[in-house]
């Protein structure tokens, strides 16, 4: 009787020890949610845009938040954050500071004075062709080239890339 005390008191002891000794798991969670509502934006029909001479970055005009598409997406500055969005109405979601295309932070300050030599285009045709666009770098040849694409005309530098209203409908 003796050794099966001695045993279960044994058992019991390390039992014990492993329990005061064994590192415990434990989750430990903070969360800070500072939530700054984002105003609601409402656009009733898809916006025309024109294209920020020097960039790749559509702003639409007629809308009097800064929002810009751009890569697909549309962003939209606010209060020091940024958001970005599938479709211009939202919905919104942050992003972080790091993920902001350096093209939107570059964007001028004066970008809504832009010239009204500046087509408008249709947010579809936007949509539909800033991929091909940007990589056969369509705004920047728009200076070099005259009515029908030949070459003509004075080069213009990088501030004076853009595009007037003579050519949106070949291309």
């Amino acid at each position: 009787m003796k050794k099966i005390l001695l045993s279960a008191f044994s058992s019991f002891m390390v039992f014990l020890a492993f329990i005061l000794v064994a590192p415990r798991t434990g989750n430990a969670e903070v969360n800070v949610n500072v939530n700054i509502p984002l105003p609601g934006l409402v656009i009733p029909a898809p916006p025309a845009l024109i294209v920020i001479p020097g960039t790749y970055v559509y702003y639409p005009p007629d809308v009097d938040v800064d929002i810009f598409f751009y890569h697909g997406y549309w962003y939209r500055p606010y209060r020091g954050g940024w958001y970005i969005a599938n479709g211009y109405n939202g919905p919104w979601r942050t992003v972080g500071p790091r993920y902001v295309p350096r093209a939107l932070i570059n964007v001028p300050p004066a970008h809504r004075r832009i010239s009204s030599e500046h087509e408008r285009l249709p947010y579809g045709t936007v949509r539909q062709n800033w991929r091909t666009w940007e990589r056969d770098r369509h705004w920047d040849h728009r200076g070099e080239r005259g009515e029908r694409g030949e070459r003509g005309g004075a080069r213009q530098g990088r501030e004076g890339r853009g595009h007037d209203k003579r050519r949106h409908n070949e291309d």
